[in-house]
Order: structure tokens, then C-alpha cells, then sequence
């Protein structure tokens, strides 16, 4: 059986090698008659195809000019049909000898599939139905030096087409779909805020120490400085300067890096929109939030409804809100509103099965959120806002007046995935050095996460920072939602990928 795979993959290897002996000396003697397609600077096109479709009217014969890749043929003597792609979709053409010449016919029947051609023509309905192009010019304009996949089979091995985005965009019209519904949900994000008075801004992708989120940074060097500096893992700390500056609504859409690993909901480099907006605080964020979501649902798929790793999802505004505390009550069934000691709560968990974290402090707060985290946030299928997170796993986040054990943070969950993170802003300075403080206890015990002392942030924060609500939407994630992609690659048009041997 083995030396049979061996022997396949040998022949095919001959046969791909002999595509490419031959396309490249249809090239060659293309460029020897002075009919390079490469020397062709620019096609004048009128039409896409989907366009030229819909605008068909019985009986009149419109003309039309169109540009598109050669996906398929069907040779018939003097007549011959193909379909060209373009990026709206298909369109079928019809192209006689008697029409365009014996000299361009016979240049047509030379062309490979994947060749890029403009054609000339009208449009008609053929016998079957079909709105098609009667071609009346075609220009080669691209020659494809390299055979599509198989056009029954398509390009369907993942990695592949991970690899070869390019190539999947060619093959598999679905795929584009998911980047068009991007696009829309970042247009719709930008409009809602823009329209609410925010401002976007940009701010720096390297930075001298890393902070805003516990994560580790990927690290690079500055040659002319002579320094190490880092690519950012979160917008935050920079956007609350400019709260402090007295730009009282500001977002960022753009880039994070994290040196993390990569699993289905994770990519080393991700798109978020951070956001925040001064005198408001997380409640604020929560309407944000499931606004802009449920808004742009309803925007681009006409519903409220969407399907998501095989659940129905209900989108329609008035999303549950749950206390860590009670849902960890619900769904593991341990009341931690009702244990004040450390070591009690520690005990609770551990009685569940659930352990912490080999540098956390055996506290009430980091009991309470391992129980959450390991028992609770795989059960969350709706929409659920999650709220009152413990101090402990909150280094930025103002402290519940009510609990001081508690901050007033939430995250948006939607089928067992964390969608957005918000807080009620720590704007007290000296709390805040004594947060980043402990953070860097946690470094020292091996927490590579834990955030690094910001001097120049807590020198902002002395100037005097508002009361701010602040939120993180993962963009990558929520287009997964709304698109059904079971994995954030699908969602990204280039994601990371281990190179090939």
C-alpha cells in the first residue's frame, strides 16, 4: 500500500511538472510573437458578472466589457462556451470563430484554465436559461503558470488553504463571504461609535514596557536605541491617557499580539476595538456592547438569529446579566456570597475539582474565579453579560463600593466564548501602583502574564483621570459568530502558520 501512495504521489508530481513545462511555453512563445500578457497595464472593464445577470432585460442585447479568471471550458469546434470568475461571481460566455476571427479563436482555444481574460461581448439567455456573454473580443491579461485544484473537488484540505488564502479565495466562493461580513461588522462598529461622538485614533503598535492585559508580549529590538522594546497586547493603557487629556470618547480598532499559544479561538495576532468613554462607567458598556452586536446582526444577516458551532443563537437586545458569584451559585453549585474566609473558599473549590493556578495567591477571589473559569464558562450558550469579577484578576478595574473583594468588570459570553471585557475604570492613582505592584510580585513567581510597572501611566493618572467606562470587543471572535466559522483562521485571511519544512 505504501510504495502504491508513493508511487501516486510520484506520478502526480510528473504531471504537475509537465503542466508547467508546458504553460510556460505557451508563455514563451506568446512573448516570442509580441503578445505578452504581462506588458498589459490596464483593462477598461464596464461589468461584473453578477451585475450583468441581475440588469438582464428579454430580449435586449446590452453590451458589456468584463475582466475575470478562466474557470472553466468547453471546446465544441467552432463554438466554444467557458465561465470566467470575477470577484462578484460567475458568468458564462459564449464565444464563435466566426465572431472574433480565426486568429483570436484559435489564440482562445490555447488558453489554460486560470488565465485571466478580458472579454467584449453582449448579453443573451441561452437555451438552458442562463444569462450569458456573447463574446465578440477576448485579451489574454494574465497568464496562470500554476493548474487550479481540481474543479470537482476544490481546494478542501485546511491547511492548505490556510496557507494559500489566495488560492481558497479562487476555488471557494463561500470563503470571501466571511471577509465581506468583516468588513460590514467593522463599518457598522465604526458608524455606531462615530455616531455616538466618538473618535477613533492610533496609537503605537511598539512599546518600551508592556501593559493593559495579562498576556505574554512578543519581543523585539530597537538597533538605534539599543533597547528591548514590545509589540503591544492591548490598547488600553495608551487610549486612557487620552481620557486624562480631556478626549472624553475615543476608540481604536486595530492589531494585538499575544506570544501565546493557538487553538481555534486564538491567533498570535488579533483584531480588537477598544473603547472608552469618560463620566460612564460598566453599565454603560454593556449597552455598548450588545448595540453594536446585536445592531450589526440585524444589519448584515436581517435577524437577530445566528447559528454558532452547531447552537441557535438569540441576539435580540436584553442580554442576561449575572453576577460571578450567582452563576458560579447556578451552574457549579457553590455559594460563594456566603464565605468570607480565604481558606473556606479555597476548600469549596478544591471540593468541585477545581484547582488554582500554581502562582495565585490561595485567596477568595481567585477561588471564585477558577470555579468560574474551570466549571461555568463552557455552559454559557446566549448571550451573557458576567459581571463583578474578584480584584484579584482585575489589576485595572475600579472596586465595587458594595464588595471590595470585587471590581465592577464585566465579559460578554456567547456559546462558551469570551466576546468582550469591560470595567468601570480604576482612576485612583495610588491604588493603581499598589495593583501594578502586585503584579509584578506575580512576575517575580514565574507569571511571564502579569503586567509591567507603567511610571509614565501612573504619572498620567496624578493629573487627575475622569470616571471612564472602558471595553475590549474581539473582532475576530465575533465575526466567527456571525459568520458560523468554527475557528478563528477562517475569520483571518493570513493567520499564523508553522512553515513548512
Amino acid at each position: 500500500m505504501a510504495e502504491n501512495n508513493i508511487q501516486a504521489t510520484e506520478n502526480q508530481q510528473q504531471d504537475l511538472n509537465e503542466i508547467l513545462k508546458v504553460r510556460r511555453e505557451k508563455l514563451a512563445l506568446l512573448q516570442e510573437q509580441g503578445n505578452d500578457p504581462f506588458v498589459i497595464t490596464k483593462f477598461d472593464f464596464t461589468g461584473y458578472a453578477e451585475n450583468i445577470k441581475a440588469e438582464y432585460v428579454e430580449g435586449e442585447e446590452k453590451s458589456y466589457k468584463v475582466a475575470g479568471r478562466i474557470m472553466s471550458r468547453r471546446i465544441m469546434g467552432k463554438a466554444s462556451f467557458f465561465h470566467i470568475q470575477d470577484t462578484t461571481g460567475k458568468i458564462q460566455c459564449y464565444i464563435k470563430r466566426d465572431d472574433v476571427g480565426e486568429d483570436s479563436y484559435a489564440a482562445f482555444k490555447k488558453m489554460d484554465i486560470g488565465d485571466i481574460v478580458g472579454v467584449e461581448g453582449f448579453s443573451f439567455v441561452t437555451k438552458t436559461g442562463e444569462v450569458s456573454l456573447h463574446t465578440q473580443g477576448i485579451t489574454l491579461l494574465s497568464k496562470s503558470l500554476l493548474p487550479l485544484p481540481e474543479k470537482f473537488h476544490g481546494l478542501t484540505n485546511n491547511d492548505l488553504r490556510f496557507r494559500q488564502r489566495y488560492v481558497d479565495l479562487i476555488m471557494n466562493s463561500e470563503v470571501k463571504r466571511n471577509f465581506v461580513v468583516r468588513s460590514q461588522f467593522i463599518k457598522f462598529m465604526r458608524k455606531y461609535l462615530d455616531d455616538m461622538g466618538y473618535i477613533e485614533v492610533e496609537t503605537p503598535v511598539l512599546n518600551t514596557i508592556v501593559g493593559g492585559a495579562s498576556a505574554r508580549p512578543f519581543v523585539t529590538h530597537h538597533n538605534t536605541l539599543d533597547i528591548p522594546m514590545y509589540m503591544r497586547i492591548a490598547t488600553e493603557l495608551s487610549l486612557k491617557r487620552l481620557i486624562v487629556g480631556g478626549m472624553d470618547r475615543v476608540y481604536e480598532i486595530g492589531r494585538i499580539f499575544r506570544n501565546e499559544g493557538m487553538d481555534p479561538k486564538h491567533n498570535p495576532e488579533f483584531t480588537s476595538i477598544e473603547l472608552y468613554q469618560a463620566y460612564a462607567d460598566f453599565h454603560d458598556m454593556m449597552d455598548i456592547a450588545e448595540g453594536i452586536i446585536s445592531g450589526a446582526a440585524k444589519e448584515i444577516h436581517g435577524t437577530y438569529e445566528v447559528e454558532w458551532m452547531g447552537e441557535k443563537i438569540d441576539l435580540t437586545p436584553g442580554w442576561r446579566r449575572l453576577t460571578m458569584v450567582d452563576a458560579v451559585k447556578e451552574y457549579a453549585g457553590v455559594d460563594f456570597g456566603a464565605i468570607t474566609d480565604d481558606e473556606e473558599a479555597v476548600k469549596a473549590a478544591e471540593a468541585i475539582g477545581v484547582e488554582l493556578a500554581e502562582t495565585a495567591d490561595r485567596t477568595w477571589g481567585n477561588a471564585l474565579y477558577a470555579c468560574f473559569d474551570q466549571r461555568v464558562e463552557e455552559k454559557l450558550i446566549q448571550p451573557t453579560f458576567i459581571t463583578m469579577y474578584p480584584v484579584e484578576v482585575s489589576p485595572l478595574t475600579k472596586a465595587s463600593p458594595a464588595d471590595p473583594r470585587l471590581t465592577e468588570r464585566f465579559e460578554l459570553f456567547v456559546c462558551h466564548s469570551e466576546l468582550a471585557n469591560a470595567y468601570s475604570e480604576l482612576n485612583d492613582p495610588i491604588v493603581q501602583r499598589q495593583r501594578f505592584e502586585k503584579q509584578l510580585e506575580l512576575r517575580e513567581r514565574g507569571d511571564d502574564e502579569a503586567e509591567m510597572l507603567d511610571e509614565d501611566f501612573l504619572t498620567a493618572m496624578e493629573y487627575g483621570m475622569p470616571p471612564t467606562g472602558g471595553m475590549g470587543i474581539g473582532v475576530d471572535r465575533t465575526v466567527m459568530m456571525l459568520t458560523n466559522s468554527d475557528t478563528i483562521r477562517e475569520v483571518i485571511l493570513f493567520p499564523t502558520m508553522k512553515p513548512l519544512d
